[in-house]
This record gives C-alpha cells, sequence and structure tokens, in this order.
C-alpha cells in the first residue's frame, strides 16, 4: 500500500487499519535505522514500540508537507537521540564513554551474527560524533540519499557530504589499525 493510500485511509477514518499498514511496511526499515545506533536487538525492540506511539499519537498533526517516510524517520531519529542522550547520560555517571557503552552493547548481543571485521565496522561507526554516525548510517546502510537525508536531518546536503567524508575516513583508519 502506498503512503497516499495509507493516509487516504486514515482522513477517511480508517485510522487503526492506516496506522498498521504504517508499521506494516516502516517496520523492518525503521528497526535497522534504529538499530544501527542503539546497538542491541532488545533495546531497539523498546525503542521501536516507543517511536510507533509517537507515530499514532502524532498521526492527527501530521500535514503531509513531507513525505510520510520522511516524517517517520524523523521521528525515529529523535527518539533514537533522546535514548542515546540517557545511555550517555549513565555511561559519564559510571565515568564510561558512550561509545564504550555501545561497542559492549555490540559484544553483548546475542543476536549479532556478523564476523570479526562486521563488528569492529559496527564499534567503528559507534566511534564517530552523533551526525557523522547519523549520516554514515543512513547513507552506507540505508541507501538513502544526501537530498533525502537533509530532509530527515534538516541539515545541508554539503554540510551530509562533509560528515560522510570524515566519517567515512576515521572508520577506515580504525579499520586498518584493528584488521592489519
Amino acid at each position: 500500500m502506498t503512503d497516499k493510500e495509507i493516509l487516504r485511509l486514515y482522513n477517511e477514518g480508517q485510522r487503526e487499519q492506516a496506522f498498521n499498514e504504517i508499521v506494516k511496511n516502516y517496520s523492518e526499515r525503521l528497526y535497522w535505522h534504529v538499530r544501527g545506533f542503539a546497538c542491541s536487538h532488545e533495546d531497539t525492540d523498546d525503542l521501536l514500540q516507543d517511536i510507533f506511539i509517537k507515530v499514532w499519537a502524532a498521526l492527527p498533526s501530521f500535514k503531509g508537507e513531507s513525505q510520510l517516510y520522511t516524517w517517520l524517520y524523523r521521528i525515529a531519529t529523535n527518539e533514537t537521540l533522546n535514548f542515546l542522550h540517557k545511555l550517555q547520560t549513565h555511561a559519564e555517571l559510571r565515568g564510561e564513554e558512550l561509545s564504550t557503552e555501545l561497542e559492549r552493547k555490540i559484544d553483548d548481543d546475542p543476536y549479532f551474527n556478523g564476523n570479526e571485521a562486521q563488528r569492529e565496522l559496527c564499534k567503528a561507526i559507534q566511534r564517530l560524533p552523533t551526525k557523522q554516525r547519523q549520516v554514515f548510517q543512513m547513507r552506507y546502510y540505508e541507501d538513502l540519499s544526501y537530498a533525502e537525508i537533509s530532509k530527515i536531518l534538516n541539515t545541508s546536503v554539503s554540510s551530509l557530504k562533509a560528515s560522510y567524508y570524515f566519517a567515512y575516513n576515521k572508520i577506515k583508519d580504525a579499520l586498518m589499525k584493528v584488521l592489519d
């Protein structure tokens, strides 16, 4: 079902069916979007539930000024950043860095099924500054265009290209050190 059809259903009063279609169409994409930041299956599942609760509550105010997926990604990104901020606060109280906490989640995740190189790639990504991590995740893993990312993050395309360039080089350097 297309986004227009979903929104038509919603506007015609079939809100629950429209919401179910949103969940059906976007759960997997949003799962992997969030998972790249949260680093664990359990945290991602919890966040996804919170995200869809926010979506349900905010649907009446969706005016269609952006594409539905852009709006959903913005909600998912904001919820994930809030989660990471809480994690960072907890990590700081323990005298740790957020990246250390996220790397531990990668190592402890029983659902991680990649090889050692993939694990190191995930860890290198977690060491990036937040904006670089967001841009790299969306561009590399989710194959979003810079224009799409620009709408989601409300940032200029040139800024995103620079962030991706720096992220790519940091990851490359980190992997060269670990995998040599």
